[in-house]
């Protein structure tokens, strides 16, 4: 039987008008994945998908809000 995936939030923050969500995904290797969600005032997004760090995955999600706003 499969088992869920639910979210690890680890960090959470605002940046320009949007909140931040980092996740925390714990691979079978050991290993940890990151993900960044954008909330915003028209709904939310998965603005990283796959990031090898909390550094990295913060860095392109404020890159994303950057784009978009």
């Amino acid at each position: 039987m499969m088992k869920p995936n639910y979210p690890q939030i680890i960090l959470s923050f605002a940046y320009r008008g949007c909140k931040v969500e980092i996740d925390r995904d714990e691979l079978d290797e050991g290993y940890c994945s990151y993900a960044a969600w954008v909330n915003h005032d028209r709904g939310c997004a998965v603005a990283v998908p796959s990031a090898m760090t909390t550094r990295d995955a913060i860095r392109q999600a404020k890159s994303w809000i950057d784009r978009r706003y």
